[in-house]
């Protein structure tokens, strides 16, 4: 009698459809994934859509501390032992996510070398851009920091063919992410478009000439 074998592993199907210790989820603009201080016991896949993390401190100022985008996991800390989520996290557009229990996460991660393999390159690609974004942090000007993070969203130097048009984003958002103020941020755009480096057209649309912001010193 002939053993049956497992079905063989498909890594799109894996991360596009619901099953056993996983399932598919919408979230509305702004709506709320999970907020900071809450337990977690689940990991979350972008399928389609953008998520803000932030943390506030305790005097109530929040900080943006990544924008995601399909394709990134958010939620991994659980795995590693992480008790609580240390950020919130919110749908900055309609968001459908893969949301899986912590346990398939680690079943799959251990029996299934293309998703693994796929999960770390991930997050290690998101670890690093996390560190460059501390270095912009600490070392670069404000407007510096502004021209990265316009950079970062319209994708350049990312896979695929940059976005023409930066998916809408409030100034509020960006001073947030770059640690500076609305007006700041406010000055700083209007400079960069009279300097052709960003203009509004159906959209913002960030050039690649912006780079000579970030490069010049």
């Amino acid at each position: 009698m002939k053993s049956q074998e497992s079905p063989r592993f498909d890594l799109h199907v894996f991360l596009s459809t619901g099953g056993p210790g996983k399932k598919v989820v919408e979230y509305p603009k702004n709506g709320t994934i999970f907020s900071q201080g809450d337990t977690g016991a689940t990991i979350f896949y972008i399928q389609k859509g953008r998520v803000k993390l932030a943390v506030v401190s305790k005097n109530a100022r929040e900080a943006v501390v990544a924008i995601l985008v399909a394709g990134d996991f958010l939620g991994e800390g659980c795995i590693a032992g992480q008790p609580v989520r240390m950020a919130t996290a919110k749908a900055m557009e309609p968001t459908s996510l893969l949301e899986i229990r912590k346990e398939q996460v680690i079943r799959v991660l251990h029996n299934q070398n293309e998703f693994s393999d796929h999960f770390i390159a991930r997050i290690l690609a998101r670890n690093i851009r996390f560190e460059a974004d501390l270095v912009d942090q600490l070392f670069n000007s404000s407007e510096k920091r502004l021209a990265r993070a316009l950079l970062l969203l319209a994708r350049y130097g990312k896979e695929g063919k940059p976005e023409a048009i930066v998916p809408k984003i409030s100034q509020e958002v960006l001073a947030e992410m770059v640690g500076t103020t609305r007006s700041r941020v406010s000055y700083f755009m209007n400079k960069f478009r009279r300097l052709g480096f960003i203009e509004y057209n159906g959209g913002l649309s960030v050039h690649s000439s912006l780079l000579n912001v970030v490069l010049h010193e």
